[in-house]
Formats: structure tokens, C-alpha cells, sequence
């Protein structure tokens, strides 16, 4: 049993399902779905060759205007791949999503279509993105299974970069020190946890894909 409205836990060294509870319902993500965003970039990374650790992205006024969790980016910042990699894995930076939206779709309308895209192909069935940050919007959805998929993706396809989400804290230049701890509860439980991303919107309440 579990107080969770939707749950689900999975083996993945033997594919073995230990708990599932409404897995395939859709439900508000909130910043979980900053795991699709990363993955995405993940990918470019590997497969764009115009894509690197140390490529730069370009600040819009957009991006700086996000609110909720930040970077505290501005037009003037230059924030490197694995800069904004850091940014949306510790600090949940709303603002680092939309500037790796528009650096590798040039709006971030279009980098959520290219998420629904990915999603289809992954055969993630109950998932829909409006955005990259998991803003509240009422067709931004995923399932607690979907979740579980994309996390499994990240830890099978990217070992190189999986460590990152067992960073404590982390911060831009000097900026936002009291953001620069990871919101994620169970990294310092001394319990072997490595990942990877907590949620929270009034909407959809507090919410953890663990590893």
C-alpha cells in the first residue's frame, strides 16, 4: 500500500514490477518532465554534431522572465550544454528549459512537438508535452510508467552523465545560493539513491521519480 495517488517501481535488473497504483493514468508531471527534456538533450549531444558539452546557448528574454525555480539566467549569459544539464537536474531551472528549447528547436513550442515525437517513438502511450519545464497546462501529462521508461533511458543510454543526478548542489557562477541544493529528499539518506528528479505544482502535489 501506499499514500502516493499514482505509483509505480520497477527492477531493472530483472524487469520485474514490485508496485504499480494508477502506473498508466495520466497526471500533471510538473517538473519530472524536465527528465524528457534532458533526455532530448542528452540525445543531441551524442547525435547533432552542432551539439556539445561546451556548446553555448543564447539567453532569451523568455527564458529569463520564467518564473518558479531558476538559474536566475539573463540575455547576457552564455550557459554551456552541461551548464543547463546541471541547472535542470539541481536547481529544477524553469528558465534552463526554455533556453534549451530554443537552442535546439528555435521556439519551444516546436521542442514540445519534437517531445511528443520522442514519446511516440518510445512508446510512451500515456504522455502528451505542451512545454519544457512541465509548467501546468492541462495537456502536459505523463503517466508514473512513462516516468519510470524515460528514467530507465537515462540510466541505460547515458551512463556518462547519469552522475550528475546525484549532485547535491550546484550553482551558476556565484549566483542563487539558496537554490543551489537539489530538491531531491533521498540523495542523503545513505541509501545507495542516485537520481533523479522531484516535482511540485499546486496542481499536482509533490512528486519523485527515485532511483
Amino acid at each position: 500500500e501506499t499514500q502516493a495517488s499514482a505509483a509505480y517501481v520497477l527492477d531493472m535488473t530483472t524487469g520485474t514490477t514490485l508496485l504499480q497504483k494508477n502506473a498508466a493514468l495520466p497526471l500533471p508531471p510538473a517538473s519530472m518532465s524536465k527528465l524528457m527534456t534532458l533526455l532530448m538533450l542528452f540525445e543531441a549531444v551524442r547525435d547533432n554534431p552542432n551539439v556539445a558539452l561546451d556548446t553555448p546557448f543564447n539567453v532569451s528574454s523568455k527564458a529569463k522572465a520564467m518564473a518558479g525555480s531558476t538559474m536566475f539566467l539573463n540575455e547576457r549569459d552564455k550557459p554551456t550544454a552541461e551548464d543547463l544539464i546541471k541547472g535542470i537536474i539541481v536547481q529544477s531551472g524553469n528558465d534552463a528549459t526554455v533556453v534549451v528549447a530554443e537552442g535546439l528547436a528555435g521556439r519551444e513550442d516546436n521542442y514540445a512537438r519534437m517531445m511528443n515525437r520522442r514519446a511516440e517513438e518510445m512508446g510512451l502511450e500515456n504522455s502528451s508535452f505542451t512545454n519544457a519545464s512541465g509548467w501546468p497546462n492541462a495537456n502536459h501529462l505523463m503517466s508514473m510508467r512513462d516516468l519510470v521508461t524515460v528514467a530507465e533511458t537515462l540510466i541505460r543510454d547515458f551512463p556518462e552523465y547519469y552522475g550528475w543526478f546525484a549532485l547535491e548542489e550546484w550553482q551558476y557562477d556565484d549566483r542563487a545560493p539558496k537554490n543551489r541544493f537539489n530538491r531531491n529528499p533521498i540523495l542523503g539518506l545513505g541509501i545507495g539513491a542516485d537520481g533523479l528528479k522531484t516535482g511540485h505544482t499546486q496542481e499536482a502535489g509533490y512528486s519523485l521519480v527515485g532511483s
